[in-house]
This record gives structure tokens, sequence and C-alpha cells, in this order.
């Protein structure tokens, strides 16, 4: 792997020829049997000016606001040209007296992976991380811990669906320190949040699993340098349409949801050489979800990077920037076609080649998707890894520093961050097992959590996220405590929570999810609520699962779970089983 690099790519001139050409589309998309493309529809819709990449003149008409917010004020220029300083020496008030630093502080300073709180934390931000892979340090975790203590109350840090550190609390005076101390540990937040791509996700076991395919520590270390410039900024990509997401698969759980990324790598082989057949265009938002589709093509491991960078250039050249929920990949794939969208990555890679996908596909289609809490072994004889359980994902600072003691003590100082929100610790000589089970913060984060508990997700919720239309963490965990004495279950059933329509808890995909809105109790009052989802899957049967039932007040959704769980899981009711052993 050390061969491997990561070349900064530049797109070629944009085509001056006219006329129509014809490009057949992929049936699984949106988009007609046939499409038919006017080749002015593949001019460039941006241009490089002074080093970044801006919207031209001719296609601004119909921009959606977050646009218009991009053209008015560079957002990279607040780290790249360290406008952060000035902006975190201002007041709120100050701040909020002038659109140009209201719009900073609202939207611009999410290219820093900053995030305004406005609603419910006015003054105070969340700082999302940029962690390849979810491989962390004691020395980071130390770090974060931090900076999260001296906000008190207010400060606490999650594990996202990313396999991600957010650090909530967050004062925008603090910012500029912040960002040096991150630096310092080998972190950084650079181009996290809005029109960026997101967190290269990959096997949370790469390195230390028995059965693993391929390592994907180095492609997505190599993703992410190739994306943020190396933490430096890489402008050539912090101008696109929408947000994006890319994993690397490297076992065959898929922990890492190929089919919910805009670009997947799945492990292949050709003629001999190890490589990936790769997906496009899969999201959530709002108004659509969509799985990934084949884009019919292979690259060898050296060109990983490249691919990116291809299929990236042809997202920010062409992507339409208009409805922001018409934005995401998948409406530009609908649009050009499948194969004329690989087409345009194919102008876009070094050599103007890309090879057709391979079917030497080395994800097994049959297999059980393996439980990681509690204790494993390693392929690395005499060592384990353990699984801990983090409920819905939340951590305080005394519990991250008891984390990185730990990884420390009993381990080479690393944890793994999971999709899930649970943390890992590798490379644990099996000598010291006995003393590390333990220890007493498993009394709090288990290594063997209650059936139910193993796939809970949840999002933020309305706690801290302005968009959020419901509180979605402390519920989802007292919802499930008071299923589980309820019914018995013998198989684990995944249960995601969201607090809104744009879905961060990915609830297309869990078994059962839940997703935030309004709804009326018996008395017709507006109550918290929730649309109930059955039926997603996750591994290579994966599929997005449909509306159950809408509108249940969160009050009634006890009953309804257990209900669910009877009905399509093989639950038991205590009461039977009580009745059955008399």
């Amino acid at each position: 792997m050390s061969s491997l690099s990561a070349p900064f790519l530049s797109p070629p001139a944009a085509s001056t020829r006219r006329g129509w050409r014809r490009v057949a589309a992929a049936p699984i998309t949106t988009a007609p049997a046939e499409v038919a493309v006017e080749e002015a529809r593949l001019e460039a819709r941006v241009e490089e000016r002074e080093g970044y990449w801006v919207v031209k003149e001719k296609f601004r008409e119909g921009i959606n606001p977050q646009e218009k917010v991009k053209i008015e004020k560079e957002p990279m220029k607040l780290f790249m040209e360290n406008g952060i300083e000035e902006l975190s020496k201002l007041s709120m008030e100050e701040i909020d007296a002038s659109k140009l630093t209201k719009d900073d502080v609202d939207v611009r300073l999410k290219w820093l992976g900053l995030f305004h709180r406005r609603k419910h934390q006015y003054g105070r931000f969340m700082m999302r991380l940029k962690l390849p892979n979810g491989v962390t340090t004691s020395e980071q975790t130390r770090y974060l811990a931090s900076v999260i203590r001296k906000y008190g109350k207010d400060g606490c840090a999650d594990v996202t669906t990313r396999q991600n550190w957010q650090i909530r609390g967050v004062v925008l005076g603090d910012v500029p320190e912040i960002l040096k101390g991150l630096a310092g540990v080998g972190l950084t937040s650079l181009q996290s949040g809005m029109d960026n791509v997101r967190n290269p996700v990959g096997n949370p076991l790469a390195g230390i699993d028995p059965e693993e395919i391929v390592d994907t520590r180095p492609y997505n270390n190599l993703l992410s340098q190739f994306i943020t410039g190396n933490s430096l900024g890489n402008p050539a990509f912090t101008n696109l349409p929408r947000k994006w997401n890319v994993c690397v698969i490297g076992s065959h759980d898929l922990y890492e949801h190929p089919h919910i990324n805009d670009l997947a790598y799945m492990p292949a082989t050709k003629n001999g050489r190890m490589g990936f057949n790769v997906l496009v265009g899969g999201f959530f938002s709002a108004k659509r979800c969509a799985e990934a589709v084949p884009l019919d093509a292979w690259v060898p491991e050296e060109d990983v990077v490249p691919l990116c960078g291809a299929v990236l250039e042809a997202y920010r050249d062409l992507g339409t920037r208009g409805n922001r929920q018409k934005c995401r990949m998948m409406w530009l794939i609908d649009e050009l076609g499948l194969e004329g969208f690989r087409a345009e990555v194919v102008k876009r890679m070094p050599r103007q080649e890309l090879e057709r996908a391979s079917p030497e596909d080395l994800v097994k289609k049959e297999w059980e998707r393996r439980d990681y809490y509690g204790v494993h072994p390693q392929k690395q004889e005499g060592l384990s890894f353990v699984g801990v359980h983090i409920p819905v994902g939340r951590v305080q600072a005394d519990e991250m520093d008891e984390l990185a003691r730990l990884a420390d003590e009993y381990g080479t100082g690393e944890l793994r961050l999971t999709v899930e929100q649970n943390i890992i610790i590798p490379n644990i000589q099996n000598s010291r097992l006995e003393a590390l089970v333990k220890e007493p913060l498993f009394d709090k984060f288990s290594l063997e959590p209650p059936i139910l508990m193993k796939g809970l997700v949840a999002c933020t919720g309305n706690q801290f996220c302005g968009q959020a239309i419901i509180e979605t963490k402390a519920r989802a965990l007292k919802v499930t405590e008071e299923v589980q004495q309820r019914v018995t279950v013998s198989r684990p059933v995944r249960m995601h929570w969201t607090g809104c329509p744009n879905t961060c808890g990915q609830v297309q995909v869990a078994d059962i999810g839940f997703m935030g809105c309004m709804a009326r109790d018996e008395n017709k009052k507006p109550v918290e609520g929730v649309d109930v989802f059955l039926g997603g899957r996750i591994g290579s049967d994966s599929h997005l699962g449909d509306v159950y039932k809408k509108a249940v007040p969160c009050k009634d959704l006890v009953p309804l779970v257990v209900d669910i769980l009877v009905q399509h899981f093989g639950a038991v009711p205590r009461e039977r089983e009580e009745e059955e052993e008399d």
C-alpha cells in the first residue's frame, strides 16, 4: 500500500462542440431508458477564479440561496486566508448586525466543520471532525475531551453514523485556538459540512479482522488527504452542488453501508489485479432516497483517488444548483443517464480511460453480518479487540478520557468508531483481557448490551439541532428500555431514530425506523410523533424500508413497537413466557 499516492487532478477543458448526444440510462434510476442530452448541457457550470471555483455568470439564474451565499463570499477564505481570526473577535450582536457576517456564522463556517446552533444554543457551535475510517488515537480523544470540558453542561461529544466525532458547546472566540489544537494532534474539521465531501467511511475492523478482504485505512487516508489538500484546504472540491459521501468496503459484512453513499468502492479483482468495482448515487434526503447503482466500472487500487477526483469533478462541473432537494449526485445521473454520466467521468480520468466492471467481486453475497460487541480474536496472534456499546453515541469529557486511558493501558492507544455510533478498542494482549473487562467504565458502556440496544441508533434530535422536530436520543433509550420489559427478542433488530426528514439517523436502512414529525393525540392536540418505517436491510441484499405507519404520537410508540416485534421479528411477549414457565 505504500505505493499508493494521491495526485491532484485537473479537469479537461470544456467541450465547445454543439449538437446532441444520445446515451443509455440505467433502468434502475428514474431516468428514461434512453436520454437525449444536448451538448450544451455538458458545458461546465463553474470556473476557476483566483484559486477558487465559482458558478459562471451565465448559469446563475435560478440558483438557490446557499449558492448565492457562496458567490457573495468564498467560504474557504475563512480558513485558507485566515478570515476566522477576525470573525472570532466579533460579538454575536456585531455578527448579526451584518448579513455578510451573519451568513459567515450560519453558513460559511460549515466549510470549517462548525455548525451554529442558533435555535437551541445561540452563540454555540457543533464542530464536526474529519476522521477517515473512524480511526482515532488516545491523544486525539483526550484533546477533544479537554475542549468540551471547559463548556460544562453545554459540552459533550457524539459518535456519528459516519464513524466520526462531533463535539458540542464550542464558542466562536475559541475556534482559532481549537483549530491549532486539532492540527497539533493530527486532526482537522476542514470541509466536513455543507457542499463538501463527508468523512470517508471504511471497515472499523480494518487491519485486524481475520475475515477482512482488504485493509480500507490506506485508501481512506489518501482520499481524505486528497479532498482536504492534506488538511490545508482543497478548493477544487469545496464548491459542490450539495454534500457528497464516499466509502471503501473492506469486509463481507458491509459495515460501511455502501448503498447509501454517492461513491462506494466494492473490492474486486480483475486479471489477477486487486481493485474495486464502483457504485454511485446513493443518498437520503427529505424528498427522495435512492440506493447506489453500479457504474459498470472497475479501477485498480492505484486509481482509487483519481477515480474519486473524476467523479467529483463531473458532479462539481455539471450538477444542478437550483432546488436543493434536487441537487444530490443521483439527480445528475438521472438527467445524463448512467452511461452519459460514466462518459463524463471518463473524460476527467487522467488518461481518459475507465475499465468496465469486473465479474470477480470479492464480497460474499451469502454472509451473516457479524456482531463486534465484546471480545473477539484479531488476525494477529495473541491479540483481541473489544467492542464497546455507547448508548446512542453520546459521551462526556470524563468518559472520553477514560476510553483514552483504556486504549493506552490495554491496547496501543487507538480507538475505532463505527457507523452504529459505537467504539472498538483494538490490539489488546489476550493476557490483559480479564482485567480489561472488569473496568468500571463498562458498567455504563456495556460489552454485551441487551439485544435491542445493540442496533439502536439516534441522531442529535432537537436537544441541539434546529432542524429536528422531536427529541431523539433520550427517547430512543427510554422506548427501547420499555419495549425490552415487554418482549423477548431472539435476534438483533436494528432500530434507528431521526429527528426530521433529513434522516441523519438513516431510518430507511433500519429494520424499524422512526422519523420525527408532528402528530395529534387522542384529543387532536399537536404532539411530538414519528413516521414509522419498516423493512430496511443492509448487506448484499440491501433494501430501503417503507413507511409502515404515519404520525404516531411518541407516547403511543411502545405498544406499537411491541406489536411490530411480535408480528415481524418473532418476539415473544414476556407475559406469555411467564405463563409457559408456570
